[in-house]
């Protein structure tokens, strides 16, 4: 059996979230960390491979229970659906994931609220404790209440393991809202929830998409 489905919705943030860009010509004076943003529109995204390596991470935290760190070693469930470059045995991706952009209504919302834009400056400062020497930096956030719109694709390559690897996805997703997206955070960034989850089938004849909606729906209530 193959297939396509996809996963779409929101990613709304909770807390002002940084995924850096590149500061390799920043001035003196200028933001010292970046966001990373849509070369067209000049807007903050949020890399698919950003998302798609964080819940691969949680997951192993959860799986991997004899501490193994190299991801071609990666507990079996996990490889299947995120894939493995193994030499000796390389196992292709099943779950595709998009870079992100921001919903239209967080664009009309940030307009509506004549805010300044969709980032902030986030002053940080690490104290050495020894000689009381202050190390200031200043770091972009995309700021709290806007939304990216989710946009994953599914690749169904065995039917009796779709639901198994929908409850994998789920519990990852779950467990990313209780952690968080991007840097830095311990010190508060990076908190996000998901919404509006729908699965729809677009390639081939998948009829339990209902089933595998509930699934991340069910699993993301906050």
């Amino acid at each position: 059996m193959y297939g396509k489905l996809n996963i779409t919705g929101e990613i709304e943030l909770m807390t002002g979230m940084h995924i850096g860009g590149s500061d390799a010509f920043s001035a003196i004076g200028a933001v010292d960390s970046p966001v990373v943003r849509d070369a067209r529109t000049n807007q903050p995204l949020l890399p698919g491979s950003s998302l798609k390596g964080k819940l691969r991470s949680l997951l192993a935290r959860a799986y991997n229970t004899d501490g193994v760190k190299n991801h071609d070693e990666d507990a079996p469930l996990i490889r299947r659906l995120f894939g493995s470059a193994g030499k000796n045995q390389p196992v292709p991706s099943r779950l595709l994931v998009s870079d992100m952009f921001l919903t239209e209504d967080s664009i009309d919302t940030v307009k509506k609220q004549n805010l300044s834009g969709f980032t902030e400056i986030k002053f940080e400062n690490t104290i050495n404790r020894l000689t009381a020497v202050a190390n200031p930096r200043q770091l972009e956030r995309v700021i709290r209440g806007v939304s990216f719109g989710l946009d994953m694709i599914y690749e169904v390559r065995a039917a009796e393991e779709i639901t198994e690897d929908f409850q994998l996805l789920a519990e990852g997703l779950k467990m990313l809202q209780y952690d968080y997206l991007g840097g830095h955070g311990s010190r508060g960034y990076g908190k996000v929830r998901f919404r509006n989850i729908e699965v729809a089938c677009v390639v081939g004849d998948v009829e339990n998409t209902d089933e595998l909606q509930n699934i991340l729906c069910q699993a993301v209530v906050l």
